[in-house]
């Protein structure tokens, strides 16, 4: 049984939602970025993977710029497709 803490969150926002058809789910800790968007991508499919090529990324609520930076054990990732309007 792992513990809370080893995971990651990741929430889903507007077409983000769509794509993953869920708001949030669990990820394992310990990758970067960019690996755990290859992870997302192989559970959910190219519908994904074409919202997440556009979409930004919060790491505990600030703008991620280091794609290949380990993400923390326990973190909350957003997904933030483009949003429409301004």
């Amino acid at each position: 049984m792992s513990t809370p803490t080893a995971a990651l969150t990741v929430r889903y926002f507007a077409g983000a939602r769509a794509a993953a058809g869920r708001a949030e789910e669990n990820a394992s800790a310990g990758r970067s970025l960019d690996e755990l968007v290859l992870e997302l991508t192989a559970r959910h499919g190219e519908r994904l993977a074409a919202v997440l090529g556009m979409a930004s990324f919060l790491v505990d609520g600030v703008t991620c710029h280091d794609r290949q930076a380990p993400l923390p054990a326990g973190a909350t990732i957003d997904v933030l497709p483009p949003f429409a309007g301004g």
